[in-house]
């Protein structure tokens, strides 16, 4: 009996197949292609019904190929050999990114670091569209279908995402004038343990403050937390507002420090400071207008 036309999921799973045959497992297979063991077994399973055949032997050690699992691993090769062909056309026949860009950054930082750099991107390469999500939550990308996602202190990424960093960002301890004017400006590390402290929390996690003191020992700070907030565009708010002591990315306050809006806490000591980093799937042939984005963005967040 004849079987239907293969749709675009299966397509995937076609491909998800192929990784499977070259990794000689599903967990390797699943690594390189950002999915889990589970998901990589289950695309498999899918594309052994829809073919009506099993495809590998499993055993708890090994897979190997059935004879129908050969006739599909050379359809499956000829298939990948044809999406290669157009992605290299796509990409280098006209010279030219083109078609839509999803980006996911930090609220505030993606505001002033990453939309103006945006700006210019889609000036240089007007047949790009980009849409772009500001929120400081930690959302899984591949889940939300971005193509490119901006991430501050990423300790252990996704093993199926190439993780490149893009500059080291200054911490900087700040607070309004009224605020310090009313409290009394700390001089010394301790002295912030009698201060409002106002923390950025992130899923249940709270960032622990630490501050270099004058013999290069770093010291966590300890004081009054009454407001948390999960954004850091809103713990600037909170602290152009008079409310406490925020510590927050350079980049996010040097206008209203400029301005004289807040002056910095402890000048003289290191806050430390944070990782910026650009997540994105790891891909024999990177989408043209990833790449190019991404290499925009290293130029010009480089230190």
């Amino acid at each position: 009996m004849n079987r239907p036309a293969l749709s675009g999921t299966q397509v995937d799973e076609m491909l998800t197949f192929l990784a499977v045959v070259e990794a000689g497992s599903f967990v390797a297979a699943g690594r390189s292609l950002g999915l889990s063991r589970s998901a990589a077994g289950k695309a498999i399973a899918r594309l052994e019904s829809h073919c009506g055949a099993r495809l590998l032997n499993r055993t708890t050690r090994t897979l190997s190929l059935t004879e129908d699992g050969r006739r599909v691993l050379a359809h499956a090769l000829t298939l990948r050999g044809a999406l290669e062909a157009v992605g290299s056309d796509i990409t280098t026949g006209g010279g030219d990114p083109r078609g839509e860009l999803r980006i996911s950054a930090p609220d505030a930082l993606g505001r002033r670091l990453i939309l103006p750099i945006v700006g210019r991107f889609l000036k240089q390469w007007p047949q790009v569209q980009v849409e772009m999500s500001l929120s400081d939550r930690i959302t899984d990308m591949v889940s939300d279908g971005a193509d490119l996602a901006i991430r501050i202190r990423v300790s252990t990424p996704n093993p199926g995402l190439i993780c490149r960093t893009l500059r080291k960002e200054p911490l900087v301890l700040c607070a309004s004038p009224e605020y310090l004017d009313r409290t009394e400006a700390p001089t010394r590390v301790e002295h912030l343990s009698r201060h409002d402290l106002l923390i950025h929390t992130s899923q249940t996690r709270r960032l622990t403050w630490k501050v270099q003191e004058s013999d290069g020992t770093w010291v966590r700070v300890t004081g009054r937390s009454r407001l948390r907030l999960d954004s850091g565009e809103a713990l600037r708010e909170a602290a152009l507002s008079g409310l406490g002591v925020a510590l927050l990315p350079t980049s996010v306050v040097h206008g209203d420090l400029d301005a004289g809006q807040l002056r910095r806490v402890l000048p003289d000591h290191d806050a430390g400071s944070v990782e910026i980093v650009a997540l994105y799937p790891h891909k024999r042939l990177l989408d043209g207008k990833v790449r190019h984005f991404v290499d925009m963005l290293a130029a010009d967040l480089a230190d």
